[in-house]
C-alpha cells in the first residue's frame, strides 16, 4: 500500500562510516514482528517486518538533533533567533493564525507531532531527551527497539522550507506534503503559505513606545574620562621622571647639607649686614636737567638721614628727593642742610614709621687693618654689602671742584679697600661690631686720578671715607641751624708753593693782608712767609693738606704749629676759630 512514503534511495544526512555500516547491519536482522499502531496517522512509523528503513541510521553518541528516543522521532525545536529591532527592543514570538494553513492544532495524546511542525516555544532551549522505556501497548518500535517519541500536544506552526545538503547519488526530498521530510537545521526558511509574518517589536502603552536612550553618550563620555586620567597620570609619571632622572635604582643624588635657621654671629659680615639693611636708604634726586643716585642711612626717629652733599646736589633747592628703604617702601624727602667744604647734607622724610637709626661708632679709634663692611646702592643696585679693611687713616684728600672751584671738599679721609663703587657715596662705613665709623665719599679711578666717584671707572680697592666724627658734628649743627662752621686759622696760603710745608702769603691779590689782624694766627704770632711745617707733630707736605688736618678739628679746639721762619723752626700755639660755611 502507498502510504506517500518515497521508496527510493534516500540520502544519507549522516555521513560518518560507522554509523553507515550499522545501519546496513541493523537492515540485515528481521524486524520484531509486533501489532502496529491501530489508526494511526498517515506517515507514523509503523511495525513489522514492512516497515520501511529508518531515514537516519542510529547514533550511538546521541548527537543532536538525531539522538535518542530514536532515528525517527520528530526532529527537537528549532531554535531560531528572532529579530531584535535596534537598541535592545525584546520582540515577541509570533504566531500564524489559525485559519492559516499550517495553523496550530491539536495532536491526538500519544501520537507523534505532525510532519513539519514544531512545538511553538521559541524562547526556551529544548529539553533533554527522555530515556527510552520499554514498548507498551499502542506504543509503535522499530526493528531495534527503540520507542517513538510522542509529540507534545502544543499548537504546531508551519515548517519552514528546508533545503537539503546533496550528497552524491542522492535523490532528490519528497514532495511537498510527505509526512517523513528531511530535516535541515541550517536551511533557510522557505516562502511557503505557511510563512511567519515578520515579528513586530512590543508595545508597552497605545502609541508609539518610551524612546531609549543611546548608549553611545555614556561610552563617549567614559571614554572621555579616561583619556584625561591616562593623562594626567602619564603627566605626573613624565614629570617624575624628569625630576628623578627616571625610575631606576641607579639614580644620582648628592649629598646636600640640611637648611638651617639659625642667626649668624654678630661680628661676622652676614650678622652686621642683617642689623644695618633695615637703616639704609637709597636716594633718587632730579632737578635742573640732572638726575643722581646715592646712599644714606637714618640718624635718628624723627627722620634726619645722613648722606653726601654730591648726592642731592643736582636737586639744589628744590628738586626732588625720594629716599627708598630696604623694605622698599618709598617716601619723599626735603634738604635740611649741606656743607660742600665736607660733602654731607641732610634730608628728612615725615609720615614713616618703624625707623631704625644706625649706631654710631668713634673714628678715633679706628685702627689700620680692621675689618669693615660699606653698604650702599652701587650703579643703583639697593642694599649692596661689601667687606673689607681699614687701609689707612688720615688720608687728606680733595673731591670736587668741576664747577668753579668752590665746592672742593676737604677730607681727613679714611681709606678702605671695600669695594665701593658710583651709588655707594653717602653709605656707612661699619666697624666689626656694626657701628658707624665713617661716611663713603670718593674713589681713586684709575683712569682720572683722585676725585669723586662721578668717574664710572668702578672700583679699584681704593675707597675713601669721611670719619664719623666729622661727620657726626657737621650732622648736628645742619639738623639744628641748617648751616655747618669750619675751624679757621686766619691766614692766606700760597698754593703755588712747591716746596715743603705750606706757606703763608706775603699778602692777598686784592691787596689784603695775608694774616687776618685778630684773628687765631695773628694772636699766635704767626707772621706772613712762614712755613707751617708740622701740625700736632704731625708732617704737613702742602696747602691742601695743611687745610684738611685744619678741618679735622672742631672750632675752638687747640692745636701746635710747627713753623720754619729765617731757616729755624718754631713753634707757636693757638686756638681754632670759626667760619660759617656755606
Amino acid at each position: 500500500m502507498d502510504d506517500g512514503k518515497h521508496t527510493g534511495p534516500r540520502a544519507a544526512w549522516w555521513n560518518r562510516a560507522g554509523a553507515r555500516r550499522r545501519a546496513e547491519a541493523a537492515s540485515a536482522t528481521p524486524a520484531d514482528s509486533g501489532p502496529g499502531p491501530v489508526d494511526a496517522e498517515p506517515g507514523a512509523p509503523g511495525a513489522g517486518a514492512g516497515q520501511p528503513r529508518p531515514l537516519h541510521e542510529p547514533d550511538e553518541y546521541s548527537t543532536p538533533p538525531y539522538g535518542g528516543p530514536g532515528p525517527w522521532a520528530p526532529a527537537p525545536p528549532v531554535q531560531r533567533p528572532v529579530p531584535t529591532p535596534a537598541h535592545g527592543t525584546p520582540v515577541p514570538p509570533s504566531y500564524p493564525p489559525h485559519d492559516a494553513p499550517g495553523g496550530p492544532q491539536t495532536a491526538a495524546p500519544g501520537a507523534p507531532g505532525a510532519p513539519g511542525t514544531h512545538p511553538a516555544v521559541p524562547s526556551a532551549p529544548p529539553a533533554p531527551p527522555a530515556p527510552a522505556e520499554a514498548p507498551g501497548a499502542g506504543q509503535p518500535t522499530d526493528g531495534a527497539g527503540f520507542t517513538a517519541a510522542h509529540a507534545p500536544a502544543v499548537p504546531a506552526q508551519p515548517a519552514p522550507p528546508r533545503t537539503a545538503f546533496a550528497q552524491p547519488g542522492a535523490q532528490p526530498p519528497p514532495a511537498t506534503g510527505a509526512q517523513w521530510l528531511q530535516y535541515d537545521p541550517w536551511g533557510a526558511p522557505a516562502d511557503s503559505g505557511g510563512a511567519r509574518p515578520p515579528a513586530a517589536p512590543l508595545d508597552y502603552q497605545d502609541g508609539p513606545g518610551p524612546r531609549r536612550s543611546s548608549s553611545r553618550g555614556p561610552l563617549a563620555a567614559g571614554a572621555v574620562l579616561l583619556a584625561l586620567v591616562s593623562g594626567v597620570i602619564g603627566g605626573g609619571i613624565g614629570s617624575y621622571t624628569e625630576r628623578n632622572g627616571g625610575f631606576g635604582t641607579d639614580r644620582v643624588e648628592l649629598d646636600q647639607a640640611p637648611r638651617e635657621d639659625r642667626d649668624r654671629a654678630p661680628d661676622s659680615v652676614a650678622g652686621i649686614a642683617a642689623r644695618a639693611l633695615p637703616g639704609v636708604v637709597t636716594l633718587h634726586v632730579g632737578g635742573g636737567g640732572e638726575q643722581g643716585t646715592g646712599t644714606g642711612f637714618v640718624l635718628d626717629k624723627q627722620g634726619h638721614i645722613l648722606t653726601n652733599n654730591h648726592v642731592i646736589d643736582p636737586a639744589g633747592g628744590s628738586g626732588p628727593i625720594s629716599v627708598t628703604f630696604s623694605s622698599g617702601e618709598t617716601a619723599a624727602a626735603t634738604l635740611v642742610g649741606k656743607d660742600s667744604g665736607y660733602d654731607l647734607a641732610v634730608v628728612k622724610v615725615t609720615g614713616v614709621s618703624g625707623l631704625t637709626p644706625l649706631p654710631l661708632g668713634n673714628s678715633e679709634n679706628v685702627r689700620v687693618g680692621d675689618p669693615v663692611v660699606a653698604i650702599g646702592a652701587p650703579f643703583d643696585l639697593q642694599n649692596t654689602v661689601t667687606s673689607g679693611i681699614i687701609s689707612a687713616k688720615e688720608r687728606p684728600i680733595t673731591a670736587g671742584g668741576e664747577k668753579d672751584g668752590s665746592d672742593v671738599s676737604y677730607v681727613d679721609a679714611l681709606q678702605t679697600d671695600a669695594p665701593i663703587n658710583p651709588g655707594n657715596s653717602g653709605g656707612p662705613l661699619m666697624d666689626s661690631r656694626g657701628r658707624v665709623i665713617g661716611i663713603n665719599s670718593a674713589i681713586r679711578a684709575a683712569d682720572s686720578g683722585n676725585g669723586p666717584e662721578g668717574s664710572q671707572s668702578g672700583s679699584i680697592g681704593l675707597g675713601f671715607a669721611i670719619p664719623v666724627n666729622q661727620g657726626k658734628r657737621v650732622a648736628e649743627e645742619l639738623i639744628n641751624t641748617g648751616r655747618a662752621t669750619h675751624p679757621v686759622i686766619g691766614v692766606s696760603l700760597d698754593m703755588r708753593y712747591s716746596g715743603e710745608g705750606a706757606r703763608v702769603s706775603s699778602k692777598n691779590s686784592d691787596g689784603s693782608p695775608a694774616v687776618v689782624p685778630g684773628g687765631p694766627s695773628a694772636k699766635a704770632g704767626i707772621r706772613p712767609g712762614d712755613v707751617i711745617t708740622e701740625v700736632d707733630g704731625q708732617k704737613v707736605n702742602g696747602g691742601e693738606e695743611l687745610i684738611v688736618k685744619i678741618r679735622a678739628h672742631r672750632p675752638g679746639d687747640e692745636l701746635e704749629l710747627t713753623v720754619l721762619r729765617d731757616g729755624r723752626s718754631i713753634t707757636k700755639k693757638l686756638t681754632l676759630g670759626s667760619a660759617t660755611g656755606d
